[in-house]
């Protein structure tokens, strides 16, 4: 059974005191990711407990806890991070992360570049820009293809 969703005002006034800091500087950050790509359509989803962040597929997800904020995210690799407070979980081709934030300065230079990574659809950004990643198209062609022998 789906909860029924919330505006942004009603789950901050609805949270602990340290959760509409740590929720501004996510969707702060999420906003100009958004807005540098030419078809962004971020969409900010408020539940009762959780703030799902989706531009298609949800790629960010922050759960309030009693005394943080867990921020989990979806890539394409496996980050190893001592910032990580559980253990990596695998999906198929990508792995959820989560870090405990229960400071909005926790959310720094290395946590954005993972959202907008997450943001990607778990593409690093370099790679998603440049059209890499993608296994069906060859980054390092060697062979030769010669006409049939007559």
């Amino acid at each position: 059974m789906c909860q029924p969703g919330l505006s942004v005002e009603e789950f901050i006034e609805a949270s602990p005191d340290f959760t509409a800091s740590v929720f501004q500087a996510v969707h702060d950050h999420l906003v100009v990711v958004d807005r540098a790509h030419d078809d962004g359509q971020l969409i900010v989803d408020p539940l009762a407990t959780k703030v799902l962040f989706k531009n298609g597929p949800t790629f960010c997800i922050l759960d309030v806890k009693t005394k943080w904020v867990a921020v989990g995210f979806s890539l394409r690799r496996r980050l190893e991070s001592g910032r990580l407070s559980r253990k990596v979980t695998d999906y198929g081709s990508k792995f959820f992360h989560v870090v405990n934030v229960d400071d909005p300065e926790l959310i720094d230079d290395e946590f954005r570049e993972w959202l907008a990574e997450a943001y990607s659809h778990g593409d690093e950004p370099a790679q998603a820009a440049a059209g890499a990643g993608d296994p069906m198209v060859p980054d390092d062609v060697d062979v030769v293809i010669a006409p049939p022998p007559r």
